[in-house]
């Protein structure tokens, strides 16, 4: 069977146009999703059109891109700072706890600036924002093949793995963190045995991790979240391994929610918790979990299975998207620049990239 990398494109920028496989209508059907504006991009992320820390981040890149399109006027090819900035704050704005969100826009802002500075026409800066963006979705692929190589050390051959929410090619520029590690792994051992967790309440496990692993033929099963409990304390799983939304500069994790109760289960029965995420799911300014902001959503996600209520009307809901799993129940985080372990303050401050300052 053809990878899912391969045969589908989560991310793809052509004729002026950002295309997203959406994520909402998988694994009944794949459709895609057309971007041809900045708030019709900040929508897509906003209502998980697309999902995933890296996707996210290079989505906005050509979100941002259009926004810089959008500003230049047609007569005089001037170029409107005040709409540009004004565009890329309300992509910003679109999902408030995966940091590389901001990283993307920052950098592409960045960009626009230097074109500034150097009195660059509406037109050569527009050039130097695409070539940006589409530097940004080419090195996330590297990234996470990088990231692939290292973290499929920590796994030996028989491993039985679980995992949490949808960190393949969907979730990134393509290849995956997490998954991205479970497939390398699998084509080194072939023998690898992966449960998913369901991932309530966008079932991102079931419709989206499943799907993968069963487009990469990795032999895998689906189960509720509620049931990691029992095949940890029975023995049933050597490791698990997931992504980050954002990690602090003490380790701290802030990802899907339901991790930190993996964390948890995993700390109380000796089982290896692995975090897997490129440098720039860091926030190197959030000295630990409790400066992370989370997003709490809708609570139809809770309340109703498609068009079908499942609580009574009225019923309160909480529906945080994340949770912050505490550094102390992190056994090491796989990046690109290979496995850091505690302590993770220095270990973290070690990466820190002389462009954060």
């Amino acid at each position: 069977m053809e990878p899912m990398h391969e045969a589908f494109r989560a991310i793809e920028f052509r004729e002026e146009t950002l295309i997203l496989l959406d994520q909402r209508h998988l694994p009944g059907t794949v459709e895609y999703f057309t971007c041809s504006d900045a708030r019709e991009t900040e929508f897509a992320i906003r209502e998980m059109v697309v999902r995933g820390a890296p996707a996210i981040g290079a989505a906005a890149a050509y979100g941002v891109y259009l926004a810089a399109r959008e500003s230049v006027s047609t007569a005089g090819r001037e170029f409107d700072w005040e709409q540009f900035g004004s565009l890329c704050t309300l992509l910003l704005g679109a999902r408030p706890t995966a940091v590389n969100l901001r990283w993307a826009v920052e950098r592409m802002v960045s960009a626009a600036k230097a074109g500034q500075r150097e009195n660059e026409s509406a037109d050569r800066i527009l050039g130097r924002l695409l070539a940006e963006a589409d530097s940004i979705l080419e090195e996330d692929v590297a990234v996470n093949r990088t990231m692939a190589g290292y973290g499929a050390e920590l796994i030996p051959a028989g491993a039985r793995i679980l995992t949490h929410c949808n960190t393949g090619a969907l979730a990134t520029a393509g290849w995956g963190t997490a998954l991205g590690v479970i497939r390398e792994a699998h084509s080194r051992h072939g023998n690898i045995f992966v449960y998913a967790d369901e991932t309530r309440p966008r079932l991102q496990g079931a419709r989206l991790t499943a799907w993968e692993l069963q487009q990469n033929g990795i032999p895998s099963r689906l189960i509720v979240d509620s049931a990691a409990a029992v095949l940890i304390r029975d023995g049933e799983v050597d490791l698990v391994i997931l992504g980050a939304d954002r990690i602090a500069a003490n380790g701290d994790v802030c990802n899907k929610i339901g991790t930190f109760m993996l964390s948890v289960l995993c700390r109380e029965y000796g089982i290896p918790f692995y975090v897997a995420a490129p440098v720039s799911t860091i926030d190197f300014t959030i000295e630990s979990g409790a400066g992370i902001p989370i997003e709490e959503r809708d609570a139809s996600e809770i309340t109703t299975i498609g068009d079908t209520r499942i609580a009574p009307q009225g019923m309160p809901v909480f529906n945080p998207a994340f949770d912050v799993t505490p550094h102390a129940n992190v056994t090491a985080i796989i990046t690109e620049h290979g496995i850091i372990r505690p302590p993770y303050t220095e270990s973290i401050a070690a990466l820190r990239r002389p462009a954060d300052g």
